[in-house]
């Protein structure tokens, strides 16, 4: 379960290609001397593994609600309330959708349903995903409920040249807004 932690950044990782650069950004918080709780999606775990995380953050990757039965609490509602800020990166469109609508169908989304703190996403996902009517309310749901956004660039994105904007801001402008929001 959640020992008491100095600063706990709960990163959460989806399902997208992006998903491999969670893992330098997850190397940088910790050698920062960040407490990283890794939760990690279905469709994050086909891209990258739990391993990677486990490593990189050197706690146990929380990828599904059923994993922990024998404590009273389940490990989604205990980070919750000790973590200082929540990061999604990358976050994706399905996701983004979960969030703005308060859908709890998995452990990420379960842990965004439950937590009161700062939030950070960092969206990638294909330009067109991104400027889709729909994906432009539900990011303006959250923005007017306080989350914070870092990107998404223009740049080459995995499934073509797309042009707009879709691709994962670069970690490093990651990391400034994590520090901004510490």
């Amino acid at each position: 379960m959640v020992a008491e932690e100095r600063t706990l950044i709960v990163l959460g990782v989806t399902g997208g290609i992006a998903a491999y650069k969670s893992a330098e950004l997850c190397s940088a918080l910790a050698q920062a001397g960040e407490t990283v709780q890794v939760v990690m999606t279905a469709n994050a775990q086909r891209f990258v593994s739990p391993l990677v995380f486990k490593t990189l953050s050197r706690r146990p990757v929380l990828t599904s609600l059923w994993e922990n039965e024998g404590e009273w609490r389940p490990e989604h509602v205990a980070y919750a309330a000790a973590a200082k800020l929540f990061v999604v990166a990358p976050a994706t469109a399905n996701f983004i959708a979960k969030y703005a609508h308060g859908i709890a169908d998995d452990a990420l989304s379960t842990f965004a349903a439950t937590y009161q703190g700062p939030a950070l996403l960092a969206p990638a996902m294909n330009p067109a995903m991104w400027s889709h009517p729909a994906c432009a309310e539900n990011t303006a749901v959250l923005r007017r409920r306080g989350v914070e956004f870092v990107g998404p660039v223009e740049g080459r994105v995995a499934c073509g040249p797309a042009e707009g904007p879709g691709r994962l801001a670069p970690v490093e402008e990651i990391l400034a807004a994590i520090r901004r929001l510490l």
